[in-house]
């Protein structure tokens, strides 16, 4: 049974399998070593992430055992603005944090040697959110702003230092690139093709920093390379 990767997050998450995701190009780069397995939930906030752990992150989940990294990948919906039209999924920063210590500790109660990895939320273009209103929006104004994105961000980078456990900035990678608005996110929220590598290259880069590469996992099956032309079914007594 090969190793897995649990994806665990909202909707960006959940459309990392789309053609040219996240998700999905983690799952060819890693084709023959670990199996990447998706939970992502759209909409959904760390509060209703911790109702629902139990059911898709089961102990014997698949079977073969404790994934080796599950990957945490919340505060979107967490950061929206309470008294606008998505108020419904807003969480305040200082539960935000404390669910994610709720998230860490559960990880790791069930899995102890699987390596949790934070994802902070990306940045926020409040016009594209204006052009694309998920819910009737009477206020004209934005339900999320690039501001409180950066807040939870922030918080989620807290949480990483206090755990002891990597993080990935995306909040602050994406911005540094010039109209990171239009290049890397489609309606101001999720992702574009180039977006989703942004987070493809910064998850393998992580991974390899905590000695998940390649070059030390091992292959799962014999390589055609490794196949004798003269005895080709030897290659598979071992």
């Amino acid at each position: 049974m090969r190793p897995k990767i649990y994806l665990f997050g909202d909707s960006i998450t959940e459309e990392s399998f789309c053609s040219g995701g996240w998700g999905s190009s983690l799952a060819h780069h890693f084709s023959r070593t670990l199996d990447v397995v998706l939970r992502g939930y759209s909409g959904y906030n760390t509060r209703w992430a911790l109702k629902v752990m139990e059911r898709v992150l089961p102990a014997e989940s698949g079977g073969g055992g404790a994934p080796l990294v599950v990957t945490v990948f919340f505060g979107a919906n967490d950061a929206c603005v309470p008294d606008r039209c998505s108020g419904f999924q807003h969480v305040p920063l200082h539960e935000y944090k404390q669910n994610l210590h709720s998230i860490i500790s559960f990880l790791k109660n069930q899995w102890p040697t699987t390596l949790i990895l934070l994802m902070t939320p990306p940045p926020i273009d409040e016009e594209g959110r204006l052009k694309h209103p998920y819910v009737e929006n009477a206020t004209g104004l934005p339900e999320r702003t690039n501001e409180a994105a950066g807040a939870y961000a922030k918080a989620c980078i807290e949480v990483s230092g206090e755990r002891g456990i990597p993080v990935i900035d995306l909040w602050t990678k994406m911005q540094k690139f010039p109209d990171w608005q239009k290049v890397y996110l489609s309606d101001g929220l999720h992702l574009t093709p180039t977006g989703n590598r942004v987070v493809f290259e910064e998850l393998v880069a992580k991974l390899r920093e905590n000695s998940m590469s390649l070059e030390k996992l091992p292959v799962d099956l014999p390589l055609i390379s490794e196949i004798d032309t003269k005895d080709p079914l030897k290659a598979f007594e071992k």
